[in-house]
């Protein structure tokens, strides 16, 4: 758990009377890693300046979290970080607060896909796409379609997530002239995809371990991971598929049952700041969900960066209430007839 250091007692007492004692703190639940950095180096730091209150954090898996939340007697955190269809289990279960919009200012400059619920929110966008090392690839291999991942080249090269298959679900349904809603017209394509397939990796950190040692050198992989990855020297390149991108939403919402409400919406309205949007996007190449934000040329050119309507409404966008209702039934059938 990482605890960030009180400010001094000087400036602790100049901002104590904007929120909250200095000895109060806001407890955020998300994921480890770089996700966790990623949210204590931007937001929480923003947040501790303005009001002397520190975070802490409480880390996971998407699924494990929720897990966990349903069986707690209280309220282990204030604020949640979950991705858009898992925040909707979270709204479902009551382990959200409804949220009052106008004491989030800067929620006014939401584009429309971050709009998720009256729950949850959007915080950053990314792409779920092919991620490879050309290094390790044979020569002609293509990924200008999402067909390539099929190529007869790649047998026993390819990983894909366990706990989540709804992305490779929905783009075999597309293929196979569908939709997710209509998904069980993709299953014999996803199915002809066997033969590719090495390995199912369980989280993000065993995502990185596999391609960064080159046993799995083609992943589904979403592009904030494959750019952190870049910046360690991994030698990944992402793909641009014609049919366009998944699109993935992170959200934030307030935990049911919280103490400090007031603190939480100050940190969600500090999170949708065009500052800390921008500085998000400069660090690891989260796509702002605000309007206002001002995101470097170079960093807007970065496949699966979305800043204006038409990027955002050129990926595969699966229904975030849709992915919420079909995920018990999309991961039973993926592990009886993909993973097994």
């Amino acid at each position: 758990m990482i605890k960030r250091t009180l400010f001094t007692a000087t400036l602790v007492l100049s901002t104590h009377a904007t929120i909250a004692s200095a000895q109060e703190t806001l407890v955020v639940s998300t994921w480890g890693g770089n996700f966790r950095d990623l949210i204590d180096q931007t937001i929480a730091k923003r947040f501790t300046e303005e009001t002397g209150v520190e975070v802490e954090y409480v880390t996971g898996g998407t699924i494990d979290r929720l897990n966990k939340a349903k069986l707690a007697q209280r309220a282990e955190s204030d604020v949640t970080f979950t991705t858009s269809h898992v925040g909707w289990l979270y709204a479902n279960d009551g382990l959200f607060e409804q949220l009052d919009l106008e004491r989030i200012p800067n929620a006014a400059h939401l584009v429309e896909p971050a709009r998720v619920s009256p729950y949850h929110i959007g915080v950053w966008g990314y792409g779920y796409t092919i991620a490879y090392r050309p290094d390790l690839l044979p020569e002609g291999v293509s990924f200008d379609s999402w067909e390539g991942l099929w190529s007869p080249e790649l047998e026993d090269s390819v990983a894909l997530p366990d706990f989540d298959p709804s992305h490779i679900i929905a783009v075999s349904a597309l293929l196979s002239g569908a939709d997710a809603q209509n998904w069980e017209a993709g299953q014999e394509k996803l199915r002809s995809l066997k033969p590719n397939l090495r390995s199912f990796y369980t989280n993000d950190a065993n995502s990185q371990q596999l391609i960064a040692t080159g046993e799995t050198p083609v992943q589904l992989m979403l592009t904030m991971n494959a750019y952190h990855m870049m910046e360690e020297g991994i030698p990944i390149e992402l793909a641009s598929p014609k049919e366009g991108m998944v699109l993935g939403i992170d959200t934030i919402g307030i935990t049911q049952g919280s103490s400090h409400q007031e603190l939480a919406y100050k940190f969600m309205d500090i999170a949708l700041s065009p500052e800390v949007q921008a500085e998000i996007a400069q660090l690891q190449g989260g796509s702002p969900t605000v309007d206002d934000a001002v995101v470097d040329a170079e960093v807007a050119a970065l496949p699966g960066m979305m800043t204006s309507p038409d990027e955002w409404s050129q990926t595969i966008n699966i229904d975030p209430r849709l992915r919420a209702e079909m995920t018990a039934q999309w991961r039973q059938w993926f592990t009886e007839n993909i993973m097994n």
